[in-house]
């Protein structure tokens, strides 16, 4: 799969990056790539958790510059909307948590999937950046949409003007980053935190990421609506049935995502 790798086992999909020599940046295949993979992992049943991460000391530079600037307007959309756009959507559309684990850079594209994740887990010397004011362009993947819903307009405003470099202590102060661990530990943390979504009713937190992108974008009688629909819904899943039993019994839960 070009410069991305995808393993499933013991209920993860794993996502990792993984261009030597470019710094896990992206070329536009590759991103259709990763927006086709995360769909597949939305619909298969075996994949409860999605772990998201780069390889050679990297998370992700975003997008391949040695491939920009060949598009035409119109062929420049269309690429888009499949690539950056698509992966984008397909995270946002996944009812599943997803972790991402970020050593080194996480900037443009790069920095827009791990806003996209429901849990970021930085090295003390990971590094963010909006650096799309430093290449003529405006941020692209969803980014200006989840920097505003973590830290609103004026903060937003200032690293996508800026494109200025954040470093992992400073983003886990402005509540862009969930934990920051030492680098050695990264793995570690980042798998113990998935299997510690296992143990839990996974269809429940699918369910309640779903809520977090509805409550977003729509008003509060169209929410709750839709908050009923999926209460209703899980009220009748097996994780419910299950989470009941245990409770009774006195016992961990045992839960399939169903």
């Amino acid at each position: 799969m070009m410069g991305l790798h995808l393993e499933k086992s013991d209920g993860i999909g794993r996502i990792t990056f993984d261009t030597p020599g470019r710094r896990n940046a992206l070329s536009p295949e590759e991103r259709y790539e990763m927006a086709d993979i995360v769909r597949g992992l939305r619909y298969d049943p075996e994949v409860r958790v999605v772990l998201i991460r780069g390889a050679n000391g990297d998370f992700c530079a975003g997008a391949d510059v040695s491939r920009m600037g060949k598009d035409t307007q119109g062929s420049a959309r269309a690429r888009m909307q499949r690539g950056v756009c698509g992966v984008a959507r397909e995270l946002a559309a996944l009812e599943k948590p997803v972790v991402a684990a970020v050593s080194g850079v996480a900037v443009g594209f790069g920095w827009s999937v791990a806003l996209a994740s429901d849990v970021v887990i930085a090295t003390e010397t990971a590094r963010f950046s909006m650096i799309f004011s430093k290449r003529g362009l405006a941020p692209d993947g969803g980014a200006i949409h989840f920097l505003i819903r973590h830290i609103g307009q004026l903060r937003a405003k200032e690293l996508a003007f800026s494109g200025r470099i954040l470093p992992a202590p400073e983003a886990l102060g402005m509540g862009l980053v969930s934990r920051v661990v030492p680098e050695n530990r990264l793995e570690a943390e980042a798998e113990d935190y998935c299997r510690q979504l296992l143990a839990m009713p996974t269809l429940a937190l699918g369910m309640t990421r779903h809520l977090f992108e509805v409550a977003t974008a729509t008003d509060l009688d169209t929410y709750l609506d839709i908050e009923a629909h999926t209460q209703s819904f899980l009220n009748q899943s097996e994780d419910y049935k299950e989470a009941i039993r245990a409770f009774m019994e006195k016992r961990p839960g045992v839960y399939h995502g169903r």
